[in-house]
């Protein structure tokens, strides 16, 4: 694993990840469709996130066991957060090295709607398996 640097639109709110994979992921559930317009692309970073201007970001509790940062000047998305574990997936978007990523999941594919597919084989879950796996009953 080695460092990456990512940033929002306007540039204005920088972020480190030290510790990430390369697996993409796709989450089709009803609230990242709506905060990302279709299906939250995201890459798994961990914990070991550095956000600089955090001036700039402001947070929303979408769930009790999550919330979503996004720049206040431009409304780039920038992360998905879990509460409990301060554990980051980071917008696949914003980070300036991609050559190394792999779409590879999916989750909540039981919410995705008809009139999109992704041509890529990929391991995916339902909502029931996703919240069986950290058990929890709401998106």
């Amino acid at each position: 694993m080695s460092v990456e640097k990512a940033s929002c639109l306007c540039g204005e709110v920088k972020v480190t990840v030290a510790d990430h994979n390369n697996n993409v992921g796709a989450c089709h559930c009803s609230i990242c469709r709506k905060w990302a317009g279709g299906p939250f692309m995201a890459i798994d970073c961990g914990t070991n996130v550095s956000i600089g201007s955090t001036d700039s970001v402001s947070v929303y509790s979408s769930s009790e066991w999550a919330e979503r940062g996004f720049c206040k000047n431009c409304g780039s998305h920038l992360f998905y957060r879990l509460k409990e574990t301060q554990q980051y997936f980071i917008s696949a978007g914003l980070f300036e090295n991609t050559d190394n990523f792999v779409f590879d999941h999916q989750v909540f594919i039981d919410n995705k709607p008809h009139y999109y597919d992704f041509a890529n084989s990929t391991e995916d879950m339902t909502q029931a398996q996703v919240f069986a796996m950290f058990g929890d009953s709401d998106e």
